[in-house]
């Protein structure tokens, strides 16, 4: 055991990416126990943050996803206490949960962005179908601040946009209509502002969504398929764009489509990326030479610096 550094991994919470969360807390503490890491593996909620009263932690690594996890409160609630986390901070972490907030900060960077109709309790839904003509045919309706593809459905044609989008707003509040990218889903880890191997993602399902990411064996992470160095290059650096424009440290993984003629566009990035079997990020460190112990201990001794820095 190594007496000099104490974890707590804070996994659970509230939303409903809760199960995820659990297994990816799971995973992270299995990991850092490989190197003789003290850790505390914690189920958190709200109303249940005692852990963060334990003088003896550390650092806290942050294995939660969704609402209280990536939404920028729990990582107020850790600046507010003085204590040293993994994962991009408050401000950053409420700007990549927002998808208008992340798309707005990623085209004034440059990057290429589908274009959309954002759906808030301010949007006059009858002329919406009408609007969505001027997009495109296809769409994407997607609620603007939730992950693993929770609530996010592929339509055909405005009308049918329009409804959806009516459905989804009910459902989960302000919600983003984007025209459908054709192509191929790939995505790009960062690990400390270091872009890892692109993964394809070939699902049996229409999109990549959470029944692939998380339940589906049938679904299959590529290496090697973007195989020109240019492109290649430029994916990657088009993720470490996108990471730094939001300000976010630590790790992260962007999300794209890239067209038939190559060309990439961004649709998110996720600032706590999974930590679970199916999940891309220890898959592309891996391929980079990194263990899920190594790629724990970078994440962590990262976020120790920053703090010390604070």
């Amino acid at each position: 055991m190594n007496p000099e550094l104490k974890v707590a991994v804070l996994m659970g919470g509230i939303g409903s990416e809760r199960q995820v969360s659990l297994r990816s807390g799971a995973n992270i503490a299995s990991a850092l126990r490989q190197g003789a890491t003290d850790v505390i593996a914690c189920d958190i909620t709200p109303d249940d943050l005692g852990i963060l009263d334990d003088e003896s932690i550390d650092v806290f690594f942050l294995g939660l996803h969704g609402r209280f996890g990536e939404d920028g409160r729990i990582q107020e609630i850790l600046e507010q206490k003085n204590l040293a986390y993994t994962g991009s901070d408050s401000r950053a972490s409420r700007l990549a949960f927002d998808k208008t907030a992340g798309k707005s900060a990623f085209r004034n960077a440059g990057v290429n962005v589908a274009c959309d109709v954002t759906v808030t309790a301010e949007t006059d839904l009858a002329d919406l179908a009408e609007r969505l003509t001027k997009v495109g045919e296809k769409f994407v309706v997607k609620p603007i601040r939730q992950g693993s593809s929770v609530g996010v459905t592929i339509v055909e044609g405005p009308q049918k946009a329009a409804q959806t989008a009516r459905e989804c707003f009910g459902r989960y509040g302000d919600c983003m209509v984007e025209r459908f990218i054709e192509g191929r889903e790939i995505t790009v880890g960062i690990v400390n502002g270091r872009a890892l191997p692109i993964i394809e993602i070939r699902s049996r399902t229409p999109f990549y969504d959470y029944h692939a990411k998380y339940l589906d064996d049938a679904t299959e992470y590529l290496f090697g398929t973007v195989d020109d160095p240019d492109v290649v290059a430029r994916v990657q650096a088009a993720a470490v764009v996108c990471f730094n424009s939001l300000g976010c440290r630590h790790l992260g993984r962007v999300d794209m489509m890239l067209t038939d003629d190559n060309v990439e566009y961004v649709l998110e990035i996720n600032t706590l990326p999974g930590f679970t079997s199916h999940s891309l990020l220890p898959m592309a460190a891996a391929r980079a030479g990194m263990n899920a112990n190594q790629l724990c201990m970078e994440i962590i001794h990262a976020a120790l610096e920053d703090f010390r820095k604070h």
